[in-house]
């Protein structure tokens, strides 16, 4: 059948039209009737307004915050026309139920917008069961104008339901693109610079595609060319781009081909709002009558005002133009859904001007269906189950576009320090609405510190790196220095982590002083203040080095004379000695604890604090445990063939070099003494050394832990060896232990022969070699008019104090600060030996005698008589000689310093076996010489040999017996 189509934009189609040219016809027309092309915008004109609320239950809104209807919500419409309308016009209410269910008859309502009543009170309309779409029209008043659009809606409703649903998607698109094109120009006018930025948020937040090379044209050219081809930049769903252009442009062929992609085809991705409106123009051209034309008015409300806005002039000649407005959809509300922009972002709750961003609900930023809305802040949870401190605070806010996201509209209140959770709250429409939960942060005085590795970061003559360690850099305002007290420098500082402050402190002009940092925080009136100081130059450290288990450690770097102390896992580090090694220098520490405990390989960090008060660290070096021994027990053996010495030794520290020593060592790390394991002895200041091992028999294992060490220091080191001497582990790898001090070798001159005269006053004269040895011989133990001996002496004779208890004392050169004991016998000298000894000594000063001394002779020059008369002797009379006193050659026990009283009476001779002393572990002593059956009782002198000797003359009796004890260990 050949049915002529109108006059379409100028386009005429005769005779059959191919299938194709069918369907795209009334689409022509309709890009035609619309305005849709390049050189002119639609929906430009300014319709009525028509004012509408909707009630639900209790509640009633204005028709910006409803996106729905329900069957039963009661409307209130009011055609808001001016006191000067002139011509008269028919508001139709029109529910719809569906594209193939013609409405009945009773959905409609015509309400006579000219008369009083509904110019003053407007009308009320209930939303009837089962009704799925709502429209308002504007008819010009005529003769069944009524009639004729009921019959028209219900002759063609799904015509009708596709125009409502298209007009409602393709108002509120209008007003996402109107809010856009409104922020551009107010920032044009405004704020120039900002036009770049503002634009693109805007554009995120309303889901509007913008061109970006606009902003590559000059400042005054920006707004307009993001405001071209303003139609095609409102997105769907899917931000696919609009095809207006491709549509209104190019050959037929390519635009049949383009229609394939387009809603009519099946794809449907070109803007909502262009199909909104190629839709309804489609309405425009099939529902066309000789009395009425429906033209499509876009509905933009305004809290209860629908600002109408039509894409062409209404005729009120036939066919007289009906003004079709959407309503919103009856059904339940779907609310859009609105994310964060980041979800990982943390914001600070009392900074001014806060945003949190947010996108993907273009509606809510565009227009008022979301209403009501207010941030629900709680303090989030502290993870323990227990319930976080603080209560919940509810703070209004607003979606703003051009800023991306959520403000505050009012200041925010007081809110509970550290972070919070704030969840967005409110309406859409009618139902209880919520979006995304924002992570905040609300500051709180004292709680920024330095990092423990910059306590003494700061150094004059440089910029200086500091960290500050808090609970969240999003509230820090501005971080300042005041260097020297001067005017506070603002410092540009980074946030590493999101606690921590990181930022430059110059330096490089200032000197050693104290330097105060400031941190400000948003909500905050005082900033947090810290007090630091700037030092010169600093020590700079390499590393500390111990073997787990030693007493010390060795700490390397320079400067080391500025260290305090250091603290190593819980153990005190004290300096002990400085030394230089190469170019560094090596500072001694001693372990004021365990160091047991400590793993060798670990990683351990030493907190070393400097004098004036800085904290620096260094790395820890923990070696394997170093081979440790104990010193049990020490001790000498005379040598068997030479006779006893007469010189008794004074400290059990005293080793002396002709004898044999023996003392027996514990190893306490390891547990048991390895068969590899030797043991060093050597010289405190290192002139000599040997090694003791188990394979030259120095060294013999007495069980799995103890050891017995022997040597003879006079065949190991000769005749020169002396001083003190210690012994030390030493491990099969070359690890040697710690030392452990062993005694002193001293030398003892060979004293052979005392030869005194009668007479107390008169010196003696001592014999022997080496006599140099000796550094001073008194009669007292107090060294009372001494003779020194010098130390380049070369004789065999020394004249010397007569004995006043039978003794004399001597320093040994080795050993100077000992009193050690001198047990001679004394020979009577005559009267002409007397007199050239006195010529050669000076005459010494006169002193009182000690008590239980011999008295002086008389002046009569009667025969001196010796202080006590020996007892009678039943074998051999007081003449008979004296037994020889026993002395163990290794004496465990302390020996007696003096031998003697202090107040310089003889001591008590005790038996001869209480005389011998127990030897020491380890240790053999030698047997005393068994005095003969006739052997005189006490009075005589023994021989050097220890050996009874010859029954002295009555002058002999002078020398009293010699001190029990043995060597002096």
């Amino acid at each position: 059948m050949n049915n002529p189509l109108p006059d379409v934009g100028g386009i005429r189609t005769i005779g059959v039209m191919p299938r194709s040219w069918r369907f795209l016809a009334p689409l022509l027309w309709a890009l035609a009737a619309t305005g849709l092309h390049a050189d002119g915008p639609a929906f430009d004109l300014a319709g009525p307004k028509v004012d509408v609320h909707v009630k639900r239950g209790s509640m009633t809104l204005p028709i910006s915050e409803a996106p729905n209807l329900l069957p039963g919500d009661r409307l209130w419409v009011h055609p808001d026309l001016p006191e000067t309308q002139s011509a008269h016009f028919v508001l139709v209410v029109a529910f719809l139920r569906g594209t193939t269910n013609p409405p009945p008859p009773e959905w409609f309502t015509r309400v006579e917008t000219w008369t009083r009543e509904a110019h003053d009170e407007g009308v009320f309309v209930t939303v009837p069961e089962g009704a799925q779409q709502a429209l308002l029209f504007l008819a010009p008043e005529t003769g069944g104008d009524f009639n004729t659009l009921r019959k028209a809606v219900r002759a063609e409703p799904g015509s009708f339901v596709r125009a409502d649903q298209d007009l409602q998607a393709a108002s509120w698109e209008r007003m996402r693109l109107e809010n856009y094109l409104s922020d551009v120009k107010i920032t044009s006018q405004t704020n120039p610079a900002l036009l770049k930025k503002h634009a693109e948020m805007a554009a995120r937040s309303l889901g509007i595609k913008i061109n970006e090379s606009c902003f590559s044209k000059p400042a005054d050219q920006q707004a307009s060319c993001l405001s071209q081809n303003s139609e095609g930049m409102v997105l769907d769903d899917a931000n696919a781009q609009s095809l207006v252009n491709q549509l209104a442009n190019g050959s037929a062929l390519d635009l049949v081909n383009q229609l394939s992609s387009t809603s009519f085809g099946g794809a449907g991705i070109y803007s909502p709002y262009i199909g909104a409106i190629v839709d309804t123009a489609r309405i425009l051209s099939s529902l066309h009558t000789a009395h009425f034309q429906y033209i499509p008015a876009l509905a933009l409300p305004t809290t209860d005002t629908l600002n109408l806005r039509l894409n062409m002039p209404p005729s009120f000649r036939n066919p007289k133009s009906v003004v079709v407005i959407g309503l919103p959809p009856i059904g339940p509300a779907r609310a859009e859904p609105l994310y964060q922009v980041n979800p990982e972002d943390d914001f600070c709750a009392t900074k001014p001007a806060l945003v949190l961003p947010a996108e993907g609900a273009p509606l809510v930023f565009a227009t008022q269906l979301a209403h009501n809305l207010f941030l629900h802040i709680e303090p989030q949870a502290n993870g323990e189950g227990s319930s976080p401190a603080g209560h919940p605070v509810d703070v209004s806010v607003i979606a703003d576009p051009v800023r991306g996201g959520l403000v505050f509209a009012e200041p925010a209140p007081s809110l509970p320090p550290g972070p919070l959770n704030a969840e967005l709250r409110g309406k859409w429409g009618f139902d209880d609405w919520e979006g995304p939960t924002f992570h905040l942060f609300s500051p709180e005085s004292g709680k920024w510190v330095l990092e423990a590795s910059d306590q003494s970061a700061l150094v004059v003559g440089r910029e200086d790196t500091l960290h500050l360690v808090g609970q969240s850099t999003q509230c820090v305002q501005k971080v300042e220095a005041a260097i020297q007290e001067l005017k506070p420098v603002t410092l540009s500082w980074s946030s590493p982590k999101p606690d921590t402050l990181q930022f430059k402190v110059p330096l490089q002009k200032a000197s050693p002083g104290p330097v105060e940092l400031t941190v400000a925080q948003y909500g905050l009136k005082e900033p947090d203040r810290l007090k630091m100081t700037a030092y010169d130059a600093a020590a700079s450290l390499e590393g500390l080095t111990l073997n787990a288990g030693d007493k010390q450690a060795i700490l390397s770097g320079t400067r080391l004379d500025e260290v305090a102390m250091a603290r190593l896992h819980g153990i005190v580090l004290t300096p002990s000695t400085l030394s230089r090694v190469v170019n560094l220098d090596q500072l001694v520490l001693k372990a004021g604890g365990s160091t047991a405990g400590l793993e060798p390989g670990a990683d351990y960090t030493a907190e070393v604090e400097l004098k004036d008060g800085r904290k620096l660290e260094a790395s820890v070096t923990v070696e394997s445990p170093r081979p440790q021994i104990v010193l049990l027990s020490k001790g000498v053996q005379p040598n068997a063939s030479s006779d006893l010495p007469p010189v008794q030794l004074g400290s059990p520290d005293d080793l002396p070099v002709d004898d044999r020593l023996v003392f027996f060592l514990k190893s306490s790390t390891p547990a048991a003494f390895s068969r590899s394991e030797k043991v060093e002895l050597a010289a405190t200041d290192s002139s000599f050394d040997t090694m003791l091992d188990l394979k030259d028999g120095s060294l013999m294992l007495e069980d799995a832990t103890t050891a017995e060490a022997s040597l003879e220091p006079v065949s190991r080191f000769g005749s020169s060896a002396f001083g003190p001497v210690r012994v030390r582990a030493v491990a099969a790898d070359g690890e040697a232990g710690d030392w452990v001090p062993l005694g002193t070798l001293v030398r003892v001159p060979g004293f052979k022969e005392l030869r005194c005269p009668r007479q107390l006053s008169k010196p003696c004269m001592l014999s022997g070699s080496n006599l140099f040895l000796a550094s001073s011989i008194a009669a007292t133990p107090q060294f009372d008019n001494a003779t020194p001996v010098p130390p380049e002496f070369t004789g065999t004779e020394l004249i010397v104090p007569h004995p006043s208890n039978g003794l004399l004392y001597v320093k040994l050169r080795d050993d100077p600060a000992t009193v050690q004991t001198v047990t001679l016998p004394v020979a009577t000298i005559t009267l002409a030996e007397s007199k050239a000894v006195a010529s050669e000594a000076p005459t010494p000063a006169a002193q009182p005698a000690p008590e239980g001394s011999p008295s002086p002779p008389t002046s009569s020059g009667a025969p001196e008589t010796p202080p006590s008369a020996a007892p009678a002797n039943p074998e051999g009379g007081a003449g008979s000689p004296a037994p020889e006193t026993p002395q163990s050659g290794n004496s465990s026990g302390p020996a007696n310093k003096n031998s003697g009283d202090p107040n310089g009476a003889p001591a008590k001779t005790k038996p001869a076996a209480a005389q011998t002393a127990a030897p020491a572990p380890g240790q053999t002593s030698a047997a005393p010489a068994k005095p003969p059956a006739d052997a005189a009782p006490a009075g005589t002198s023994p021989s050097a040999s220890g050996t009874a000797s010859k029954p002295a003359p009555p002058e002999a009796s002078l020398s009293a017996p010699p001190p029990t004890g043995g060597s002096g260990m």
